[in-house]
């Protein structure tokens, strides 16, 4: 295991940038906040480059602990549809962003909640109020239009957008993105998570099998102190699957984050959305047909995706914590870099 990278999880091979944007058409943007006690961003997700109202995608969500404030997780498990990027910030701004997507919605389709159904803004939050100065409310709706814009495939990761000032296993969290590769027959396809990391105690921190935390134990301060973050888990595929297929997708990223260290403590908020690509569900004004005609896999060919998915939200979640730089924000509050901790270690002479 390099100091700066961590090991490839599992034996699936990963895509050609191991990002969720491997999958084709998926694309993400940050805006960060970066300046004193305001430590935070928005990051979005976004299916494909067209109009989601228009053209949406299947999706479903799984809520493995449910302390959360999202908005729009009902309308996405009645209904198993995306009708707008996804997006992720700090819990308080969740309000300003989801205004903010109905009013990207509004531009582009000016009949939404006259002529047209409203529209359903999709955003998961997690808490960075230890780094970040949430009652400053500092994201405001130019900060989500930023990010949109900023969408691309390359996906930058670390201390970056909704990941500035999240913490995880007691050190640096933030975003971190993974890919995997698949066969299923003869086709192929790609399964790409990315993460938004803010969960965890440093003695339960366990990298590819091993128990790393222990080793770094000693630099943890409050032993008795409850799991209180959070983590938002998204994966997309370009697999044809349908919305119930996608929901048993998402529960295999418990399976991912559980072998980091997690155990969902009650104050985490864990949630995990899946989507995919492979197909799109025309508003019922662009319909060409009142019957919609889809295909999706064999419900006994799931398993190597069961296995991308874990693989690559463990993947996601340690290039989160390698990917992070070290970040002093409120109150003096600062959290270390896994890869400066695992430097200082090396350097350390043995006991």
């Amino acid at each position: 295991m390099s100091k700066k990278r961590p090991p490839h999880i599992g034996r699936l091979p990963a895509g050609a940038a191991d990002s969720i944007a491997d999958v084709p058409g998926v694309t993400v943007g940050h805006c960060t906040l970066n300046y004193g006690a305001t430590q935070t961003g928005v990051t979005v997700v976004r299916p494909h480059g067209g109009d989601l109202f228009r053209q949406k995608v299947p999706a479903a969500a799984v809520t493995f602990n449910g302390f959360g404030k999202s908005v729009g997780l009902m309308q996405v498990e009645e209904l198993g549809v995306l009708e707008t990027p996804i997006a992720l910030t700090n819990t308080f701004a969740v309000g300003a962003v989801a205004t903010a997507q109905t009013r990207a919605a509004v531009r582009d389709n000016p009949g939404i909640g006259r002529n047209l159904p409203s529209v359903n803004p999709l955003v998961f939050e997690c808490n960075d109020g230890y780094l970040n100065d949430m009652q400053a409310f500092a994201v405001e709706e130019q900060h989500y239009r930023q990010a949109l814009d900023n969408a691309s495939g390359t996906v930058v990761q670390g201390a970056v957008g909704a990941g500035r000032g999240m913490s995880c296993f007691d050190l640096k969290g933030g975003i971190g993105s993974a890919s995997r590769k698949i066969a299923i027959g003869s086709a192929g396809y790609t399964v790409g998570a990315l993460v938004l990391a803010n969960f965890g105690k440093l003695p339960d921190l366990v990298v590819d099998g091993e128990p790393l935390g222990k080793t770094l134990k000693y630099l943890q301060k409050r032993l008795d102190e409850p799991e209180k973050g959070s983590i938002i888990m998204l994966i997309a595929t370009d697999a044809p699957l349908d919305a119930r297929q996608l929901r048993r997708l998402a529960g295999r990223a418990g399976v991912g984050l559980a072998r980091t260290g997690s155990v969902y403590g009650h104050g985490s908020g864990d949630i995990a959305l899946a989507f995919s690509t492979a197909q799109t569900v025309p508003h019922l004004a662009d319909a060409a047909s009142p019957a919609l005609h889809f295909s999706c896999l064999h419900d006994n060919l799931l398993d190597p995706l069961f296995y991308a998915v874990a693989d690559s939200t463990e993947q996601a979640i340690l290039n989160a914590l390698f990917a992070a730089e070290a970040v002093k924000g409120r109150d003096g509050h600062q959290r270390r870099s896994l890869s400066d901790l695992l430097e200082t270690l090396a350097t350390m002479e043995p006991v």
